[in-house]
């Protein structure tokens, strides 16, 4: 019996444009995707998904949506609750690909961004396939990740000159800023806080990148940090829904030539 194909596509931020031309020639011959659906919260971001869907795949497909079990965001112990809300995950994704992709079949996930940064796919996939229940071959597409957009937009390098770049949770630098770094790429950051984080960093802030609602805030922390918090929550409120992410860099002249772009 043929294996079922799993292609899990990285489809970048938002912009139908976005997509890579290896994107495009494995969405084309798709007989299944599945969509992990967290109901009227981000009914819009599965209608992007639909479009897409729509727009590249060259023969009669279905889309099946499968509930996102949900999960608690700021729990006591954060390990255990992401591993049992993974574990849901794949549950119910298993039963999915069982009952929707047949033998010889491809199905597609469309992961925002780049599949291998910051989602939880690959690590449900693999749990799915140590079940030993449904059999499938996985390919993986990467993507342009809202790392690489979030520079592009605000028009800055990443690094300094030989420098690294850390990327880090909103979780990890509530503890402090990192030792020894010099450009932090934050994201998943739920409730920004930046109090405790020297006002002379240079931050480069965006939410929504490269879809219609797109804003970019950019200067010293200590002049725009206010602002970013109070946006961020008006545009929240407004969609239901966020998806940002922000650079932080010990480089005054980056803080001085963005100030205030928007």
């Amino acid at each position: 019996m043929q294996d079922r194909q799993i292609r899990v596509i990285g489809i970048g931020t938002g912009d139908p444009e976005h997509l890579t031309l290896q994107a495009v020639r494995a969405l084309s011959d798709i007989d299944v995707v599945f969509v992990l659906d967290k109901r009227a919260e981000t009914a819009d971001l599965v209608a992007i998904r639909k479009r897409i869907c729509a727009a590249h795949i060259r023969k009669a497909h279905r889309v099946v949506t499968v509930e996102d079990p949900p999960r608690e965001r700021r729990p006591a112990d954060y390990g255990s609750t992401v591993e049992a809300w993974h574990a849901a995950r794949a549950e119910r994704l298993e039963a999915a690909f069982a009952a929707e992709l047949g033998a010889g079949q491809i199905g597609a996930i469309l992961v925002w961004g780049d599949p291998a940064l910051y989602d939880s796919i690959l690590r449900i996939l693999d749990r799915i396939a140590a079940h030993g229940r449904v059999a499938f071959a996985r390919t993986v597409i990467p993507g342009l990740s809202s790392v690489q957009v979030l520079a592009a937009r605000h028009g800055v390098p990443l690094n300094g000159i030989g420098g690294a770049v850390l990327i880090t949770t909103g979780r990890r630098l509530a503890a402090g800023w990192p030792d020894g770094a010099d450009s932090v790429v934050v994201m998943l950051d739920g409730d920004p806080s930046f109090a405790h984080l020297d006002p002379d960093l240079a931050i480069h802030w965006g939410a929504y990148l490269g879809g219609p609602d797109e804003i970019l805030i950019a200067g010293r922390l200590g002049s725009v940090g206010d602002e970013i918090r109070r946006i961020r929550a008006e545009a929240r409120i407004r969609h239901g829904w966020i998806m940002d992410i922000y650079l932080l860099r010990r480089d005054r002249a980056a803080a001085d030539s963005g100030d205030a772009a928007r």
